[in-house]
């Protein structure tokens, strides 16, 4: 069997690379790349990609290896039948570390190819760090990086504005381009920029809003020997994805006219208003995710399928969704039956084995940004707290404990975030423990403690998870 990479794949195409992402995670190399590479194939765009690793930890490296080429894999039910497909990538065909090499990242600001730039630094990757001001070493932050990026083709080309980008950001957070835009309007004022270039940031680059909706398990540990029989090629960087796919993109003359994505065939939209769209994936299909791992990962499950296929975890799921994120969406009752639905069953899609654990990853922020807002919305609407949502809140705090019984939890968020759960962990009591987790506002960006009955009722929650376990304490608070 031959190592995957373009000496041994001849089918791969040298192509003028247009467009620099940042991330080279398992979602953007299972949909953004892919719906590159299929704009690719049917000629509406010729570009190969960059791909910058935004973290000091990353993958550049291994995909390096291989050429950036590897094989993705789609599997699930469309249409009523089972699908499987695998096609081998080949449009990723410059791999950057910036934390290594900054400056072979800041030559591609030069470049007069460069036309896009697409990200998905996850929900934590969009925000402001005051304290990333010096341009002249990679910045730590991802806004600051682009920071440099902008303001080094600016001053490579005078300020012209016929040399501004299309910036796609598909970070999961709402109104992402307008955020993204606005972080770095607000850097660059710290870090003493000219009004010139900011008015050429602004105007010259064209930022747009965009939602991202296909479930990616990742790296198929239990298949990846057999697909790699089936192509023939060793494949370290595998990814599978669910055939399921929506990219919903705001309307943006100067994007679309750089990347006409809706010209693919595939479930692409540039819309005027994404606001419907983004309510009800991030609600439904994000907030269950969410609400989902902890509850269902403490009460010693792994994988979403097996979620929702438990007694104890399904009903939860369901109620969570019926009951609390349903009646806050205003769209009309059979669209959103039909959407929930939709969603439990691409959950049980027999083709991914969905871990938890990947859906882990800054669950900090993934709950104030998937959760919160249906919790206000709730509270809104009926003058109380949605209780699946406080239920998996306690179920949050305890998974940040770090134990699963006698094994240890292999917790990933930011820094600060797991410096504060575990500084929570040294208090005993557990009203204590609620109030502090609760009336975070740094986190939050509100006092849930404030709330009527939250701090009693988490409080309550957290102690018979810790004192009975998450499965007992589950199932006596769906006995309610």
């Amino acid at each position: 069997m031959n190592d995957l990479n373009r000496s041994n794949y001849t089918n791969s195409k040298e192509r003028p690379v247009k467009i620099m992402q940042f991330g080279e995670g398992n979602f953007l190399r299972a949909f953004v790349d892919w719906i590159l590479q299929n704009l690719n194939d049917s000629g509406v765009i010729n570009s190969n990609v960059a791909v910058v690793q935004p973290m000091p930890m990353g993958r550049v490296k291994e995909l390096a290896e291989q050429d950036g080429l590897y094989t993705l894999c789609l599997e699930g039910i469309d249409k009523g039948e089972k699908v499987q497909s695998r096609q081998i990538i080949d449009i990723i065909s410059d791999f950057i570390n910036p934390f290594e090499d900054y400056q072979k990242f800041l030559s591609y600001a030069k470049s007069e190819d460069l036309e896009i730039i697409v990200s998905n630094t996850t929900e934590a990757g969009i925000a402001l760090d005051t304290s990333d001001t010096d341009l002249s070493v990679c910045p730590k932050s991802f806004p600051g990086k682009l920071l440099a990026l902008l303001k080094t083709r600016y001053d490579h080309f005078n300020g012209d504005a016929n040399k501004g980008l299309a910036i796609i950001p598909c970070e999961l957070i709402d109104h992402n381009g307008d955020e993204l835009k606005r972080i770095l309007i607000e850097l660059a004022k710290i870090c003493g920029l000219d009004e010139a270039f900011i008015t050429w940031m602004t105007t010259a680059n064209h930022f747009t809003s965009t939602l991202v909706d296909r479930i990616v398990p990742g790296y198929p540990r239990d298949t990846a020997e057999e697909i790699c029989q089936a192509t023939g090629f060793k494949d370290n960087n595998i990814v599978k994805g669910e055939i399921f796919h929506l990219w919903v993109l705001q309307k943006e003359a100067f994007v679309q006219s750089k990347l006409p994505a809706d010209k693919s065939g595939l479930n692409v939209i540039f819309a005027d208003d994404i606001t419907p769209y983004k309510q009800r994936k991030v609600k439904i299909l994000n907030g269950s995710h969410t609400a989902m791992v902890p509850v269902a990962y403490l009460s010693g499950i792994d994988t979403v399928r097996e979620s929702v296929e438990d007694k104890d975890v399904g009903k939860f799921v369901q109620g969570l969704v019926n009951d609390e994120i349903k009646p806050t969406i205003d769209l009309p009752k059979d669209e959103m039956d039909a959407f929930a639905s939709s969603v439990i069953e691409r959950f049980l899609n027999p083709f991914i084995r969905h871990e938890l654990m990947s859906i882990a990853l800054n669950s900090t922020t993934k709950f104030k940004t998937r959760l919160l807002p249906t919790y206000n919305d709730y509270r809104k609407k009926f003058g109380k707290s949605p209780k699946h949502i406080l239920f998996s809140f306690a179920s949050l705090v305890v998974f940040y404990r770090g134990k699963r019984g006698s094994e240890d939890i292999a917790l990933n968020d930011s820094p600060e975030y797991l410096d504060f759960w575990k500084n929570l962990w040294t208090k005993t009591d557990y009203t204590d423990i609620a109030k502090t987790a609760l009336c975070q506002k740094d986190i939050w960006e509100q006092d849930l403690a404030a709330d009527d009955g939250n701090v009693e009722a988490v409080a309550k929650y957290i102690e018979n998870i810790v004192t009975n376990g998450e499965r007992a304490a589950l199932q006596a608070f769906l006995s309610e």
